[in-house]
């Protein structure tokens, strides 16, 4: 006769299923479905966490050239006349500055023309 330990295959069942708590239909109680799903949902996290540092400077980018054409330039001006009088300021400060700081951005901008 075969030995299954069944302790610990209940243990491991009962782990994923108590992770899909909360999921819709079978997706929480039949442990097939269930651990098909929370895989998927694996991959779906991985793969978000890369694509949130992309979104994020996105963003960044997006409210830094609105800023910057408030102040009569553009975007790629700006970032081009920072490298060139060698400011090293990174793009999440930057935006913020646009968003919280309008004055200090406006004075970036102009040692930038």
């Amino acid at each position: 006769m075969r030995s299954t330990n069944k302790v610990a295959s209940r243990r491991r069942r009962k782990k994923l299923l108590k992770n899909t708590k909360g999921y819709w239909g079978a997706r929480k109680n039949v442990y097939t479905i269930a651990k098909n799903h929370y895989e998927k949902g694996l991959l779906h996290a991985y793969k978000d966490r890369k694509q949130k540092k992309r979104n994020f400077r996105r963003l960044w980018i997006t409210r830094i050239n609105a800023a910057a054409r408030e102040n009569g330039t553009t975007y790629s001006r700006l970032v081009n006349g920072l490298k060139k009088n060698n400011i090293e300021i990174n793009r999440k400060v930057l935006a913020d500055l646009a968003m919280n700081n309008k004055q200090a951005f406006a004075e970036i901008v102009e040692q930038a023309k």
